[in-house]
């Protein structure tokens, strides 16, 4: 290193951190993760809305063991694709927080559109809210998360 001047070594810093940020940015949970976790939605709302309450139980609690066991390797976020795999420093450690706090925000949206269809006398109440809140999964799950993330500085 010859003769850097502050100048140069600032902006090389701050490239390396800008180069980062875009790193870190891309952090998260593949795609079929959340079309997964739709169809998933969708059958527990099916589930609950025509089985006995024993089955929506049991399958309410089979969901949530299969969950846990089969994200834990993917909550770290440090495996959004096959060809790169960031440090959990990069990652961020917050981000299995930040994934169950919108799970729970996404029970509580079903929850919430299903009093209100039904108050408003829609036939199978549970469903719909289901198919709503399964469609936001799917088509918005990687891009509710990028924005939790920001907010959680994640």
């Amino acid at each position: 290193m010859e003769n850097i001047v502050p100048d140069q070594a600032r902006a090389a810093l701050e490239a390396a951190a800008q180069a980062r940020r875009r790193v870190a940015d891309e952090v998260g949970l593949p795609r079929g993760y959340w079309w997964v976790l739709a169809g998933a939605w969708l059958g527990l709302g099916a589930i609950g809305e025509f089985g006995p309450q024993w089955l929506s139980i049991t399958a309410t609690l089979g969901f949530g063991a299969a969950h846990s066991a089969f994200a834990t390797r993917l909550l770290d976020g440090r495996r959004r694709t096959d060809g790169v795999q960031v440090s959990a420093e990069v990652a961020g450690r917050r981000l299995p927080l930040v994934v169950i706090g919108m799970l729970l925000g996404l029970v509580a949206l079903t929850v919430a559109a299903a009093f209100a269809l039904d108050a408003d006398g829609t036939r199978h109440a549970g469903i719909w809210s289901s198919v709503l809140i399964a469609a936001i999964i799917g088509f918005g799950g990687p891009e509710i998360l990028r924005v939790l993330r920001r907010w959680a500085h994640a």
